[in-house]
């Protein structure tokens, strides 16, 4: 897997620049917007933290100036409905630092300010970036609030009360679900909840 890329800048356009490395290849990198604004002169010298997504019909390079940077890609992309490019997205409107602290904040308002995210889609990014950020440790040595305990039950109850749907409502979903596969983590609870509740509907 392509993972870091150092080379020279021979082009770039308004969502992505394109790299040749010292072995005559060209890798075309889509970025964020501060990563490119910050983009130097042709034929200078870059380097990037790389995380390639792989479709049915594309195969896509994105590049960061960091490592943390791109580990929250990877978070970000983990989660239901949320594509690489509506990651790019938060990632261009929120450095780390800031979309840790809207995560620990719950600041819904300011994550729904970045295009293509409506209220009810940011709170449940809001809900599996705390737990995935939190719980799961995703980013090495950086710790967002943690989850309530209390168990996977009511922890993915609670999740789905605070996306509006009422307990009599949710908990007979979780019960079967929980019953079925033991095994999943509040995460994975609230995202097959939630799918299985729109199938209903």
């Amino acid at each position: 897997m392509i993972a870091y890329i150092t080379g020279s800048l021979i082009e770039f356009t308004e969502d992505s620049c394109l790299v040749l490395t010292g072995s005559g290849v060209g890798y075309e990198l889509r970025l964020t917007a501060p990563t490119l604004s910050r983009l130097p002169q042709k034929g200078a010298e870059v380097a990037y933290f790389v995380q390639p997504v792989i479709r049915e019909d594309a195969f896509d390079l994105y590049g960061f100036d960091t490592f943390e940077e791109r580990s929250l890609f990877q978070v970000l992309t983990s989660i239901s409905r949320l594509g690489p490019k509506k990651a790019l997205a938060i990632l261009s409107r929120f450095l780390p630092d800031e979309l840790h602290r809207v995560v620990y904040d719950e600041d819904l308002a300011a994550l729904s300010s970045v295009s293509g995210i409506g209220k009810k889609t940011g709170q449940q990014i809001l809900l599996e970036l705390k737990f995935k950020l939190g719980a799961e440790g995703a980013i090495k040595g950086r710790i967002v609030a943690p989850p309530q305990a209390g168990g996977v039950f009511s922890d993915a109850l609670a999740g789905l009360k605070n996306l509006g749907y009422s307990e009599e409502e949710a908990a007979p979903v979780l019960r079967r679900i929980l019953e079925k596969d033991s095994a999943m983590d509040v995460t994975e609870a609230l995202r097959s909840a939630l799918k299985t509740m729109a199938s209903e509907r």
